[in-house]
């Protein structure tokens, strides 16, 4: 089939095999993809803009391997936003990609971009997170450890003047997202957010545990806070899952983690616009809810005195 030209914020953009089957147990389509993050692109651009992407591709679908790419493609156009980034260390400078329209995100899924990954800072302060998260998989089987976590971490960020906001990944489980105004590094926010999950850790001991190993969990939910570091990235909202169903990363309101139908997968390529029919984003106020990592200091404080 000859290629399919996409008229996009003025620019054309060519949509090779448009008909190719990126998930083979659904039918869904390159030509999917790429009107999904069309319709998409209002929502989910405020969560990229500025900030650097990891992009996870899979040109000949999800029935074969994929791969990550950080840095931008020689045959991208000169179009697609793009900005150095100094890593440091052995790694150096590396061209980022970015997305601030949506013919960015359509010209990523015509390169069959499933999944972007986005930094938790922005370019402009790279090692300044401008968020915190927390990782939140099920132990087992059962769910209800997620989402009893959430709300605890939750609790605890709002009980120290934070906002949390929660999605689902689209993968296994839950991310707790809170902003912060990014006046402290990574390293200062990363211990912050592990005495945090010490102090939860302590005060529900059957449930919740900071230990790496998965041998020593005994069935607890492991409290992951590993992004919170330079370089590391976390699934964008909305962002499409190299998972069966194509699973979509979807914000949601707090009384929705009660819901025993909501799961990591709960939404797709295929429901997420009659949820986005039925609900504004849950997520449209993350950005004017920043707060200081100094108020979560200043709680933990006061908690381990207390």
């Amino acid at each position: 089939m000859t290629d399919t030209i996409l008229n996009v914020d003025g620019e054309r953009i060519a949509l090779s095999h448009p008909d190719k089957v990126l998930f083979p147990d659904d039918g869904l389509t390159k030509a999917d993809l790429a009107d999904y993050y069309q319709r998409v692109a209002p929502l989910m651009l405020p969560h990229l803009r500025g900030r650097a992407l990891t992009l996870h591709r899979f040109p000949d679908g999800i029935g074969e391997s994929g791969f990550y790419q950080q840095n931008r493609s020689d045959h991208f156009p000169d179009w697609l936003p793009a900005r150095r980034i100094d890593h440091g260390g052995d790694t150096g400078e590396v061209t980022h990609i970015f997305c601030e329209r949506a013919a960015d995100l359509v010209y990523l899924a015509s390169q069959a971009t499933l999944t972007l990954h986005a930094w938790l800072s922005q370019a402009a302060r790279p090692n300044r997170p401008d968020q915190l998260v927390f990782d939140l998989d099920p132990p087992g089987d059962d769910f209800a450890p997620v989402r009893r976590a959430a709300h605890q971490i939750g609790d605890a960020l709002r009980e120290a003047g934070l906002t949390p906001f929660v999605k689902t990944t689209g993968s296994r489980g839950l991310h707790v997202v809170a902003p912060l105004k990014p006046d402290a590094d990574f390293d200062r926010v990363r211990r912050a957010c592990r005495r945090l999950a010490d102090h939860l850790a302590a005060r529900h001991p059957d449930a919740l545990t900071t230990e790496q190993r998965k041998n020593k969990r005994q069935g607890r939910l492991y409290l992951d806070i590993m992004r919170n570091a330079f370089g590391q990235t976390a699934v964008a909202p909305y962002a499409v899952r190299a998972k069966p169903g194509a699973p979509v990363a979807m914000p949601l309101d707090w009384e929705e983690v009660n819901d025993r139908a909501i799961g990591p997968r709960r939404y797709t390529l295929e429901n997420a616009f009659r949820r986005l029919g039925q609900k504004d984003d849950p997520w449209a106020d993350l950005g004017r809810s920043a707060a200081g990592i100094d108020k979560l200091e200043a709680a933990l404080e006061a908690w381990d005195q207390g």
